[in-house]
């Protein structure tokens, strides 16, 4: 006799499988906020129903696409954070996010903080899942030297400098460089 599973184990493996096909179907890339569920859908052969009832709406879909994707990123980044240093883990979380076939991903993630900031209470588990990388580089910052919470606030501020650059980056791309990323550094250090 095989195992039974509940309604919840049924539709979350119903829901890896289908985020696993969203993936592939957009090669870590993401949708624009301007296709309708139907088209990606279509891209990634499912159902617009199946998409609504897993993931509840568009937005929905971006948020977990983008949660799933900065969670195998934090698996990579954080091989740099165990034999690195907290320099290290800076240059290459913005090595990585500033990768012409990341943009898509950028530009989908502000656009997800955006609707974040207006309905939080739709996207607790995106939102949650922001600090990793801050995380992260607060606990190098703790093991090169820095106090729990000065860590904790250089990663803080650390993290927001990256983002903002990102969100130029987006805005204005090939106006900034890793100059600015050195510069961030530069002033952690006195």
């Amino acid at each position: 006799m095989g195992v039974v599973l509940s309604n919840a184990e049924r539709n979350g493996n119903a829901r890896e499988r289908l985020l696993a096909r969203l993936l592939d179907a957009f090669d870590e890339g993401l949708p624009s906020p301007e296709v309708s569920l139907r088209e990606i859908a279509a891209r990634a052969e499912t159902s617009h129903a199946l998409l609504r009832y897993h993931f509840g709406s568009l937005p929905g879909v971006l948020a977990a696409m983008l949660e799933a994707q900065r969670s195998r990123d934090n698996e990579a980044l954080f091989e740099v954070a165990q034999r690195g240093t907290f320099d290290d883990l800076v240059v290459a979380i913005w090595r990585a996010y500033t990768r012409p076939e990341q943009r898509s991903r950028i530009r989908g993630f502000f656009h997800v903080v955006g609707l974040a900031a207006y309905r939080p209470e739709d996207f607790r588990e995106f939102i949650d899942s922001l600090d990793d990388l801050t995380k992260m580089l607060a606990s190098l910052a703790e093991r090169e030297g820095l106090g729990a919470e000065e860590a904790l606030t250089t990663a803080t501020v650390t993290i927001a400098a990256l983002r903002g650059l990102l969100l130029q980056e987006v805005l204005t791309p090939a106006a900034l460089s890793e100059d600015a990323v050195v510069l961030i550094l530069r002033m952690r250090e006195g």
